[in-house]
């Protein structure tokens, strides 16, 4: 009977020194693909902000198009004929 008891506590602590390190090399496994999602997440970011356009690069409008809407906020009064000429010089020497 002490032989059966022997072999049935060696067993329990082989499987709780198992059990034990499975879970620290799963704990282990899991920050580092954390770490590496983290790591394509930011960089899919970095090329997401490279490939965007950038303000300067966005077409200019039609001057024609422009001067009809400085025409139009003329005859609607809100810009005075002095404002009026002033945009109009600055969008045709533009």
């Amino acid at each position: 009977m002490p032989g059966l008891l022997r072999g049935v506590a060696r067993t329990a602590v082989i499987a709780g020194t198992a059990t034990h390190v499975s879970n620290n090399v799963s704990r282990r496994q899991e920050g580092r693909w954390a770490r590496q999602e983290q790591q394509q997440w930011e960089q899919q970011q970095q090329q997401m902000a490279a490939q965007a356009p950038s303000p300067a690069a966005a077409p200019a409008k039609d001057p024609m198009a422009e001067l009809k809407e400085l025409g139009q906020l003329h005859q609607s009064g809100v810009l005075t004929d002095e404002e009026f000429t002033a945009a109009k010089a600055k969008l045709l020497n533009a």
